[in-house]
């Protein structure tokens, strides 16, 4: 029987369900969070509405709630089958009665959910978008009790959006075929142009937008100067995140098998996904990620959309996401848990000239080259900011931040130093003019330190001016001067020209003297151990992932390592079962009833039911 159908203990004084009893009971929690309750009476009542919530904020409370106090089925439409199979699990574990259709099913087991689908027996029903609009599974709806429609990661329908899924276009049928049926669409990133998108292709307009804050104060982000980026990211696991579970995500598959390889060789329990792998390989890997403990992915961005493990300690970056909205949604998938996490990337110039070459040669319209641009831009400028990056990164999604110091990323930790680079600026302008604008970063690097090079003695560019002339830099001062001049568009690189570095319009007010050019100074090793000093301080980011304040770490380990027995006899991730939060009160409470442990947030009753003999024995055997 449904969730929906039972519990005289789940009504208020009016005979109606009451949310916050729904909430305790089936989820163990004790109160809503931000916008949540607003949220789920607002769809329970029946109205519309579009959600943007950060990763980890609590969006899929905001439909699973409402399908179960209103009468019906819930649909939840859900782009990738790891997403509806975690989800589903959990909500089993919790007692409501949730299932899946889609293309891992066997025809016999459609056939059985869509028997339970009509015969009212189903509170969830989870489909993925090109299921939901043929026409069987549509027949199918016209006949069910549809409570409502939930479109998750719905900036999947927008073409300005960072994972565009032509499926999703086709969703606009539900507004149209099911017009009474109240619909929610979801997502945790949506620029202006996005949100302005989703409204009108799912038929929301005039409906409210619960917008709430993009901020995850327990992710620290840093963004250092690539130099070696393996040898960076083995030192920064090695340092701050040995034995976590993390993502590193590469731009190509081949960087992908090497970096994973690399990885494994320094000790790392690091495994490969890409979309080269077959479709076993990368069943198996992301189990394993699910699954166990401290397991690191190495991957394209073809892995993390609907991965819901809670307890990703970093998100790593070699390459240059695309955007601001890729970079915010790949790095939200550290900390869902809301324990101290990082989102670290390495980035170069070599990232900037390889995005706009992707962009430039990519068979999309100019007005989407255009906009592309723009978007890499933004992201480029939250990589060179001097401030913030924090406050930097919540203005772009619209929000303002109190405070310019967030203090919780590395240029609040350890704020770079700024120097006055018009001279510097000057130099590798007029350099890339006089060599004709038709070489790249090392050809003019070993012009302006004098360095004589084949090459430099093919063209007879010893011979000119600017030979030597900036030998008072290195050749990563070099470098970092040409990315930040990248940066403020005084230089672009022409993807026509393999890379060359030419002057923009902007260029001419700084060889003028016109312009100011304040650069950041490069000095990465002395920041760096400066941010793991504060680090080992004990600041939020070094906290212990594992263990809550206090808690005694044998009870905990028991706890843990009863919890991954349970899961694997269940055929569930770890933290379906319980999560890390809930083994935390459970080992700081230590409680000796049912009724102390079913008041630990994460214990509803099914679980109490189910585990609570279980885990007061633990407890008391770590006593």
């Amino acid at each position: 029987m449904p969730v929906s159908a039972i519990a005289p203990t789940l009504v208020d004084g009016t005979g109606e369900r009451d949310a916050l009893s729904v909430l305790n009971s089936v989820f163990g929690l004790s109160a809503f969070r931000g916008a949540q309750q607003q949220i789920v009476e607002h769809v329970t009542g029946g109205g519309n509405c579009l959600v943007l919530m950060p990763t980890g904020g609590g969006k899929s409370l905001c439909y699973q709630l409402p399908a179960l106090l209103r009468a019906g089925c819930g649909i939840v439409v859900s782009p990738l089958i790891a997403l509806m199979r975690d989800q589903v699990a959990g909500l089993v574990e919790a007692g409501v009665n949730a299932a899946v259709l889609n293309s891992t099913l066997s025809f016999d087991e459609a056939s059985e959910v869509e028997r339970r689908l009509l015969a009212s027996d189903l509170d969830l029903l989870y489909v993925a978008p090109e299921r939901l609009l043929t026409p069987r599974c549509l027949a199918l709806l016209d006949q069910a009790s549809i409570s409502l429609f939930a479109i998750d990661e719905a900036h999947c329908v927008s073409q300005w959006g960072h994972d565009f899924r032509p499926e999703y276009i086709g969703l606009s049928l539900i507004a149209e075929r099911f017009p009474d049926v109240p619909r929610i669409a979801l997502t945790a990133t949506a620029d202006e142009a996005t949100r302005k998108e989703i409204v009108d292709r799912l038929g929301l307009a005039g409906a409210p937008s619960f917008v709430a804050s993009f901020d995850r104060p327990n992710i620290r982000y840093e963004i250092v100067d690539k130099q070696n980026a393996q040898t960076q990211l083995k030192a920064f696991i090695a340092e701050r995140h040995r034995g976590d579970a993390g993502i590193v995500y590469c731009l190509s598959r081949a960087k992908v098998e090497d970096t994973a390889a690399a990885l494994a060789k320094a000790g790392v329990e690091a495994l490969p996904y890409h979309a080269g792998l077959d479709a076993a390989t990368r069943a198996k890997h992301q189990d394993r990620f699910l699954n166990e403990d401290g397991v690191v992915i190495v991957a394209t961005i073809a892995f993390g959309m609907g991965i819901d493990k809670p307890d990703v300690r970093f998100v790593a970056h070699l390459d240059l996401p695309k955007s601001i909205e890729a970079y915010y949604q790949e790095t939200g998938r550290a900390g869902r848990d809301s324990k101290p996490s990082t989102a670290w990337m390495a980035y170069g110039l070599s990232d900037i000239v390889q995005q706009r070459r992707m962009i430039d040669e990519s068979a999309g319209s100019e007005t989407f080259k255009r906009v592309s641009i723009d978007k890499l831009d933004a992201l480029v400028g939250l990589a060179e900011t001097v401030s913030c990056r924090r406050s930097r990164l919540l203005g772009y999604f619209g929000e303002t931040v109190a405070g310019a110091s967030c203090g919780n990323c590395d240029n609040c930790l350890s704020p770079p130093s700024l120097r006055d680079g018009k001279v510097a600026a000057q130099k590798l302008l007029s350099c890339a003019y006089r060599t004709g604008q038709r070489f790249g970063a090392m050809h003019l690097i070993d012009v302006l330190v004098g360095r004589m090079t084949e090459r430099v003695g093919q063209f007879g560019h010893d011979k000119l001016s600017v030979f030597g002339i900036g030998r008072e830099l290195n050749e990563k001062q070099w470098r970092a001067v040409m990315r930040q001049l990248v940066a403020m568009g005084h230089l672009r690189s022409d993807s026509d020209a393999f890379g060359a570095l030419k002057l923009t319009e902007s260029a001419r007010g700084v060889l003028k003297g016109e312009t100011e050019v304040w650069l950041r100074e490069s000095a990465p090793g002395s920041r760096n151990r400066a941010i793991r000093t504060k680090s080992r301080r004990g600041d939020l980011a070094s906290q212990p992932a594992s263990q809550g304040g206090g808690a005694d770490s044998a009870l905990h380990a028991a706890l843990r390592g009863w919890r991954s027995a349970i899961a694997r006899q269940r055929g569930v991730p770890a933290y379906v079962v319980l999560h890390d939060s809930t083994i935390d009160g459970i080992a700081s409470v230590r409680p000796t009833t049912l009724s102390q442990l079913r008041n630990i947030s994460g214990i509803g009753d099914k679980k109490l039911e189910h585990y609570g003999a279980e885990l007061l024995a633990l407890v008391k055997a770590g006593a």
